[in-house]
């Protein structure tokens, strides 16, 4: 069975036929799932969902496209949402001028803040890093010589300097679509070589379909493309691979238990 670690069931994109695309990723062995916040005062929607079903769990986090929206979160408005059974994580948060235009510093700050609630509350930390490789090293690594914390680098594209930091620092690796696309060679390279047991899939769902697929919208059952390459690339079966990726799933989102 397969878990996937990352998806946004909240979006909009879901609202006309959830149940269905559940239903459809079940029939092809996806049996839990982990819906993501993306902002910290909108938690009621992913919540809302992990209410509805018994096999959806869910975080609170504000992307760092987001982070002017909420500059003044603070780790303990984010640590109140926590006694909530459902959630069993925290972010998504993170770095990123790619994609985003949110200050720079905002950005620095309200990642900080999540840090800070994810040591405090022994719940994971759900990062986004994109090509900030250097400046995201340094925080974790500030930040954990403090006091530990457990986080997974989200469809993780790092490079070099991310992907000794997070192995270093005992993270985990999520893989989605991204390790199917022509250029990211240096993703696959880093699906063959980081530890099984820090693996996990995922689909960010509705983003990132995964090569060949084609279409405007990711779901959750198109996690077994991204499986199948990358047990591939691993030279495992399907079946190794979905077992250590659930383990590692439980293992770190240690709230959610074993379905």
């Amino acid at each position: 069975m397969f878990v996937d670690s990352h998806l946004h069931l909240d979006f909009d994109e879901f609202a006309h036929d959830r149940d269905a695309v559940l239903a459809k990723a079940a029939g092809l062995g996806i049996d839990a799932f982990v819906n993501i916040g993306i902002r910290v005062r909108d938690s009621g929607r992913v919540i809302a969902i992990a209410e509805r079903y018994p096999n959806i769990f869910c975080t609170v986090g504000t992307l760092p496209h987001l982070a002017d929206d909420e500059a003044d979160v603070t780790a303990e408005e984010i640590i109140s949402f926590t006694s909530h059974p459902k959630v069993v994580g925290i972010g998504e948060a993170g770095l990123d001028r790619l994609y985003g235009n949110a200050d720079w510093e905002t950005q620095q700050q309200v990642f900080a803040a999540h840090i800070t609630a994810a040591q405090k509350t022994g719940l994971p930390l759900v990062i986004h890093s994109v090509r900030e490789d250097e400046t995201m090293s340094e925080m974790l690594r500030s930040a954990m010589a403090k006091q530990k914390f457990n986080f997974v680098v989200h469809a993780f594209s790092g490079g070099p300097r991310l992907l000794e930091t997070t192995i270093d620092l005992g993270g985990y690796f999520g893989f989605g679509g991204l390790l199917t696309y022509a250029d990211n060679d240096h993703i696959r390279h880093a699906a063959q070589i980081v530890p099984l047991d820090r693996i996990l899939l995922e689909t960010d769902s509705p983003s990132m379909v995964p090569a060949p697929l084609t279409g405007d919208r990711n779901e959750p059952a198109n996690l077994v493309h991204t499986a199948s390459l990358l047990a591939d690339l691993r030279s495992i079966n399907v079946d190794a691979l979905a077992r250590a990726s659930t383990d590692n799933f439980y293992r770190l989102f240690s709230k959610a238990g074993r379905m």
